[in-house]
């Protein structure tokens, strides 16, 4: 079985190397560079599961159960024991209610007209699920069971982060000029903070950067040390 790189601690001591593979359960470019940046080669392997928001279910417990079922997903499907598999979802949302992908150029236009001269909401649910740790209570994490049971057998750390992020005040050539280059087009609430348009919209934010990039990856480091570490 081959392993992961060490999962670095302080920059200049290691972690002992997981046991098994680390599985990154999703094929975002950014969620796979982030990755790497942090000194990882994670094996890839999409999660497919219904992403269908419950009747009544916040954003933020939405993408915290989605975490779950795609860990859990590609966990049954490919998972040995000793694997870490790390799934992540991302969702922006404003006024409570959630802005997925745009539709199309139009849809794309309203949500940055939405979005302007305002403060929004970026959560990004995460969970590293560790396969075959004997002798663990069933994991309780939101939706632990969307995409079959979390076993006795399995450890599952959850976390939701946070960010406020603040937009400046937007005219509609700044909008129109954006949404021309292509870049909203693939990302939820139509923008990307890291890309050479989307940087330029935003005044400001309050929490982890790289969590409106697509994963937390300094908070999951953390959680990956501590489940490399504990049998």
């Amino acid at each position: 079985m081959t392993e992961t790189n060490p999962i670095t601690s302080d920059g200049n001591h290691t972690a002992p190397a997981p046991a098994g593979r680390l599985i990154l359960a999703s094929q975002s470019p950014r969620r796979i560079e982030l990755m790497r940046e942090a000194g990882f080669e994670p094996e890839v392997i999409p999660a497919d599961i219904d992403e269908t928001a419950r009747p009544g279910e916040t954003p933020f417990a939405l993408v915290g159960r989605l975490s779950v079922a795609k860990a859990t997903s590609v966990a049954q499907a490919a998972a040995r024991p000793g694997d870490i598999v790390v799934a992540a979802d991302t969702i922006v949302t404003v006024d409570g209610e959630a802005l997925g992908k745009p539709a199309d150029d139009a849809d794309a236009r309203a949500m940055l007209r939405r979005l302007s001269g305002r403060t929004h909401q970026v959560a990004t649910g995460v969970c590293l699920l560790k396969q075959g740790a004997p002798g663990v209570a069933p994991a309780t994490a939101p939706g632990a069971t969307a995409a079959g049971e979390v076993t006795s057998e399995t450890l599952c750390n959850q976390f939701t982060a946070v960010t406020d992020v603040t937009f400046y005040d937007l005219t509609a050539a700044e909008i129109d000029a954006y949404v021309a280059t292509g870049e909203p087009a693939d990302k939820a609430g139509a923008y990307g903070i890291q890309g050479a348009g989307g940087r330029l919209l935003v005044r400001g934010i309050d929490g982890d950067f790289y969590n409106v990039v697509g994963l937390p990856v300094a908070e999951v480091v953390r959680h990956l040390r501590a489940l490399t570490t504990r049998s």
